[in-house]
């Protein structure tokens, strides 16, 4: 039911996913001990949603009895110097995540792997929201005038994000 050639490459992306919510929560605990009530819940949004993916793909290598390999997963920064650069470098995430998903539906599609590409449309989709929501984050901060530092638009800025909770 899936290609041999895209067991190992799912496996590597159930590694990353798994990063990806080890990241978001590194990140939301920055945000809580900044006092960034928004941000912080904005981003541990994320790191359910990231299990979520992790699950999926799982789900789908059992269901096509192939072996699931969990992988080491690295340790993400603790390390931020903003808020603004948390969500850059979330957005930037979210960019080599989508290169990922693309690669591997490419591979699906190279391996005439159907059932793969098909499951994995979710998936493209999903990265498609994602890129939508941080662009426009980082849009706002632009337009806001916001470059990092403490005062009002950090507020704003803080209070938009706990607006995002609820637009996911």
């Amino acid at each position: 039911m899936i290609h041999a050639d895209l067991v190992q490459p799912i496996n590597d992306q159930i590694t990353s996913e798994a990063y990806a919510s080890q990241l978001y929560l590194q990140m939301s605990m920055w945000a809580e001990d900044q006092g960034l009530p928004g941000a912080s819940k904005f981003f541990r949004g994320h790191v359910a949603e990231e299990m979520d993916h992790r699950n999926r793909l799982v789900d789908y290598l059992v269901e096509c009895d192939a072996s699931v390999r969990l992988q080491a997963i690295p340790a993400p920064t603790a390390e931020f110097e903003s808020l603004v650069s948390i969500i850059n470098a979330a957005y930037a995430h979210e960019k080599m995540v989508t290169e990922q998903i693309d690669a591997l539906a490419s591979l699906a599609l190279d391996r005439r792997d159907f059932n793969t590409f098909n499951m994995l449309q979710w998936f493209i989709a999903e990265q498609r929201e994602e890129l939508v929501l941080f662009r426009g984050i980082v849009d706002y901060m632009k337009l806001a005038g916001f470059t990092g530092g403490p005062g009002d638009a950090l507020v704003n800025l803080d209070r938009f994000l706990l607006s995002q909770c609820h637009a996911q």
